[in-house]
């Protein structure tokens, strides 16, 4: 058996393939490189719920390993687990409405905001959190995308992959994402003149 230094140099699809053969030691790689990642991705789409986030990352990691007959090696590693994790959550979301019954009161909140904040005196903290407020508020495809291409840093390509879309569809969220995002944070119009510059050249690449 080769050293786990040496899985560290191997690609994911390699990876998967060793799992494949049911290599113990390439599990744990995929785990190291994408564990903590989903967490978190399952942490921001599924209200913020750490036990929740831990169940459906352990979940996907069982999957994968139940079921990694189903990975095709021509594949992108990365966009085939983050569809899968996409799927779990759009799964979830069919299951619950609390992300809907939560959203007028989250409404209400940001609209407490009215009056402009100036560049010095912005709590760049209060921003964060508004702003999380407000992905919220979107509806699910809108927060997917925005959560792969801001977050997880995501390509275009990437993402139409993920969510199985076209690239000028992605590209169509989120410019409306940043477009709902600009009617709810009007309080931080500054900032997000300078958040939709860096969109519109995110948008093109």
């Amino acid at each position: 058996m080769i050293g786990k230094k040496k899985y560290r140099t191997e690609s994911d699809e390699s990876l998967m393939q060793r799992l494949g053969k049911h290599d113990a030691a390439a599990f744990e790689e995929l785990y190291e490189r994408y564990g903590k990642l989903l967490y978190n991705y399952f942490l921001r789409m599924l209200w913020k719920d750490r036990e929740k986030a831990r169940d459906f990352t352990q979940d996907l990691f069982a999957r994968i390993v139940q079921k990694h007959e189903l990975y095709d090696p021509s594949r992108s590693f990365k966009t085939w687990i983050y569809s899968i994790a996409n799927n779990m959550c759009k799964n979830e979301y069919a299951r619950q409405q609390v992300r809907r019954d939560a959203q007028p009161t989250i409404s209400d909140h940001l609209k407490t905001t009215e009056k402009p904040i100036e560049g010095n005196d912005m709590d760049r903290a209060q921003f964060q959190k508004d702003l999380q407020s407000a992905l919220q508020t979107l509806d699910e495809i809108k927060r997917t995308t925005f959560e792969l291409r801001f977050v997880q840093e995501m390509s275009i390509t990437e993402i139409s992959q993920v969510m199985q879309c076209s690239e000028g569809t992605v590209k169509s969220r989120l410019f409306y994402t940043l477009k709902d995002l600009n009617g709810q944070l009007r309080a931080y119009a500054h900032l997000i003149g300078a958040l939709t510059l860096l969109l519109q050249t995110n948008i093109l690449s």
